[in-house]
């Protein structure tokens, strides 16, 4: 099993983290997701024979949010799946 923590843009409210948990739990090969709104982060543990990160990061993405790269967070982003 691998874990990684991902920087995801735009996650606001509990329906944004009902959406990112629910699809990506939906994925074979994603042990547990953990949606963090104040953080702007995602944790997710997931077996690496199976799924990889792309496909995760994909999926976040098909989902309506943006993977951010790095650490820094900006300001003022609104709620992707209210607006």
């Amino acid at each position: 099993m691998s874990q990684v923590t991902l920087n995801v843009e735009g996650m606001s409210c509990g329906a944004c983290v009902n959406k990112v948990e629910g699809n990506l739990g939906q994925l074979n090969g994603v042990e547990s997701v953990k949606a963090q709104i104040p953080e702007g982060k995602v944790d997710v543990t997931f077996n690496e024979n199976t799924i990889n990160l792309a496909d995760i990061k994909g999926a976040i993405q098909d989902t309506g949010y943006e993977i951010k790269e790095d650490a820094d967070k900006e300001d003022g982003s609104a709620c992707s799946c209210c607006s």
